[in-house]
C-alpha cells in the first residue's frame, strides 16, 4: 500500500504510530490481534524487533559497521534462530540485494543506491510482516529508485506487507492500493491490480497505471 498526500498531511505520522515508533494520543493501532498502542516499551521494542521492519529515505546505517554487520547485527535478535542460520539469512540478503563485492565496506564507501539496498535487506532480515517504508527513494537517482523499488516488489509477493509513504506517482502504482492523506486523515482511496513484476520493463504497462493514479490525484487536487 501507498501513501500520499501533501507534506505536513500526517503521512509520516500515520507510519510511525502503525509501526510503534511513536504512540498515538488515542485510537487504536491493532497488529496480530493485539492493541499495540497499549503496550510497553520493552514489548513494543520486541514487537519492532520480531515482526517489522523499516526504511527510511536516508539509510540510516550504522557507520562503525560494514555494510554486512549492518545487516547481520539485527538479525541476532531473532528469536528461536542459531547464529549459524542468521549468518546464512545474512548471506543469501547480501546476494540477493547485489552487495557481495561491497560487503566489508563501511556505509561511507558505498554508493546511495548501496546503502539503501543495505538498509531493505536490514529490514527483512528477521523475516518481518510489515516493512515500513518511508520516502525509500527519495534520496536516490530513477535507476537506484527502481533497483529498490524491484526489490520491494518482490518481497511483497513472497508474503511481506508493504506500506510506503511516497511522494512519487511511479512509485506509488507499485502498490495494490493508494491511499490519500489530507489534514490527517484519509481523503480517498484508489485500488489497483496487482502489480507484475515481469512488465517492470515495460513502459506502456507503467504509463497505464501511471496515467490511472495521476488522473485519481488529480480529482483530489493533488
Amino acid at each position: 500500500m501507498a501513501i500520499m498526500g501533501p507534506s505536513g498531511s500526517g503521512k509520516s505520522t500515520l507510519l510511525y504510530c502503525l509501526s510503534a515508533m511513536d504512540s498515538p494520543t488515542s485510537g487504536q493501532v491493532i497488529f496480530d490481534g493485539e492493541d499495540i498502542a497499549q503496550l510497553g516499551e520493552s514489548k513494543l521494542s520486541d514487537v519492532r524487533a520480531q515482526r517489522f521492519g523499516f526504511v527510511f529515505q536516508a539509510a540510516n546505517l550504522v557507520s562503525n559497521l560494514t555494510l554486512y554487520e549492518n545487516v547481520a547485527v539485527p538479525g541476532y535478535l531473532k528469536h528461536g534462530r542459531s547464529v549459524a542460520d542468521t549468518k546464512s539469512v545474512v548471506d543469501k540478503l547480501i546476494e540477493r540485494m547485489g552487495l557481495s563485492e561491497v560487503a566489508s565496506h563501511l556505509p561511507n564507501q558505498a554508493s546511495g543506491g548501496q546503502k539503501q539496498r543495505c538498509a531493505v535487506a536490514r529490514a527483512v532480515v528477521n523475516e518481518p510482516a510489515i516493512v515500513f517504508a518511508d520516502e525509500p527513494t527519495g534520496a536516490l537517482n530513477r535507476a537506484n529508485s527502481l533497483e529498490v523499488l524491484d526489490l520491494l516488489s518482490e518481497l511483497n509477493n513472497e508474503g511481506i506487507s508493504v506500506l510506503m509513504v511516497t511522494h512519487d506517482v511511479r512509485s506509488a502504482i507499485r502498490g495494490n492500493r493508494i491511499l490519500y492523506f489530507e489534514d490527517g486523515g484519509i481523503r480517498g482511496e484508489l485500488e489497483l491490480a496487482s502489480w507484475d513484476p515481469e512488465r517492470s520493463a515495460d513502459e506502456a504497462y507503467v504509463r497505464e497505471r501511471e496515467a490511472m493514479a495521476s488522473a485519481w490525484l488529480a480529482s483530489l487536487s493533488w
